[in-house]
């Protein structure tokens, strides 16, 4: 049989001849080419193709076989859902109808009225929840309204919010907002409310970044809500700010950050740093088939470096701010710095993600170049494991921090002030004060979703195309 051929859409991997069957001397009919294409992309690269029967490479003998397989399924999102492996192993990859609101997540852009929120449960409930805002987003609409970080609400067009309604709630374009108090837990609305319109929004991540002086201290805090490649720059102008003004210590809020690029990840990483450059920061682990080609051909392309040429701080230690909203390349930066300085983590356990995942169209390389122009389907499936230098990344029930301190709703805060609780936390172990942390309540509530993990999309650790 002859073996087809497929090219990564990643720059720093090579052509990959290696396929599984003999898939070019039947066509492929119209009604199956977007089905097809599912397929395929996750036969080559889905993290645990080996631990899914329907996509083993000996599966189809040939092409008319894996039509009649493909045949019934209704949509390919029922198809590529099949091909899964179940949660929670598989928890993140997605697949989107258009391509075009793929990419605009993954770069900051959504449909979003500003305001980022939490989710929890009512006290005692395990049907009745309710929101709170964490912050909200320049430019929005929220941003012109009276509603801000630490607002308690309970309702959405004044029907109480439940773990069975509020993603569809919560995904209308315009809704209203209804409030209420909240005292020791006891949600009590409070007849306030405001409406909110999404737009069309492109978020910089870089929320708060500003030097604080603490006697011999220049702290500087940057608190970063997502790594967004087209914000490299003014990521890089962010900490030549820091080299300016002198800062000897870093405060690194990534306590809403769901994640985003590795390559970003990896820079943010050299500037906390750069006395390693050119050394190894992470490496990348494929399914077998991929992994074994790479390591036989180019085994330097599995390998994530720190970079050079950015401003960088050259620090031996580095505060982080977490939560249970911590994920993906915000662990990562986490798990890997470990390997090299001294990471001193406080807030709470974050997600527990170590995967990542690449975006594949429906084209003869996967890549958007030539790609299919009767539709705009394309998946975002996990499709690797990233490992510090030492081979670490188990972390999959999330990364436990140095100090626990979580985000307790009675003493919220404002962020980037000195004495919001995190931030206090960790001022007062860099000059050394004796203070002592805010006492951890018995009971601790945390979070089970929030507004990027609705879309699984905006929790990703990704690779982009160059």
């Amino acid at each position: 049989m002859k073996k087809y051929v497929i090219s990564s859409i990643i720059a720093f991997l090579l052509i990959i001849p290696f396929g599984c069957t003999d898939m070019d001397d039947n066509a492929v009919p119209s009604s199956l080419e977007i089905k097809d294409f599912v397929w395929k992309g996750m036969n080559l690269y889905y993290l645990w193709q080996q631990d899914v029967p329907d996509l083993s490479d000996n599966r189809f003998a040939n092409q008319s076989q894996l039509n009649a397989f493909l045949e019934p399924f209704a949509t390919p999102t029922d198809l590529f859902n099949t091909l899964r492996v179940p949660s929670p192993t598989d928890r993140f990859s997605v697949i989107y109808s258009d391509y075009s609101v793929l990419e605009g997540v993954l770069s900051g852009n959504t449909l979003n009225n500003g305001m980022d929120y939490g989710l929890r449960y009512k006290t005692g409930s395990a049907t009745d929840i309710y929101g709170w805002v964490r912050y909200i987003i320049p430019n929005s609409d929220a941003s012109n309204k009276a509603i801000s970080r630490g607002t308690i609400f309970y309702a959405i067009n004044g029907t109480p919010l439940t773990i069975d309604n509020y993603k569809t709630l919560l995904a209308n374009d315009t809704y209203t907002v209804n409030f209420a108090d909240y005292d020791g837990g006891a949600i009590t609305p409070n007849g306030q409310s405001v409406s909110l319109t999404k737009t069309n929004l492109a978020e910089d991540p870089i929320l708060i970044s500003n030097v604080i002086s603490q006697g011999t201290h220049n702290i500087g805090y940057l608190m970063y809500n997502g790594f967004y490649a087209s914000y490299d720059n003014q990521l890089n102008t962010a900490f030549g700010t820091f080299v300016s003004q002198n800062v000897t210590d870093l405060v690194l809020d990534l306590r809403y950050n769901s994640g985003g690029s590795v390559n970003t990840a990896v820079k943010l990483a050299s500037m906390i740093t750069g006395q390693f450059t050119g050394q190894l920061f992470a490496k990348q682990q494929w399914n077998s088939k991929a992994q074994a080609y790479y390591l036989a051909n180019n085994p330097g392309s599995l390998e994530n470096k720190f970079a050079s040429g950015l401003n960088s701080l050259q620090l031996n230690k580095v505060y982080i701010l977490t939560t249970k909203a911590t994920a993906s390349a915000s662990e990562l930066v986490v798990n890997c710095l470990k390997s090299y300085i001294d990471v001193v983590q406080i807030g709470d356990i974050t997600t527990g993600k170590n995967v990542g995942s690449i975006t594949l169209y429906d084209s003869p390389t996967f890549a958007k170049s030539n790609v299919n122009p009767n539709h705009k389907y394309a998946m975002q499936p996990i499709v690797l494991k990233i490992v510090n230098k030492n081979g670490f990344g188990d972390y999959t029930a999330g990364i436990t921090p140095t100090t626990l301190l979580p985000e307790n709703l009675n003493n919220i805060g404002v962020l980037g002030n000195v004495d919001e609780p995190l931030l206090n936390a960790a001022i007062n172990q860099i000059i050394a004060s004796g203070k002592i942390l805010p006492q951890v309540p018995s009971i601790i509530e945390r979070d089970f979703t929030d507004a990027k993990s609705i879309n699984p999309l905006r929790s990703e650790m990704y690779i982009e195309n160059r």
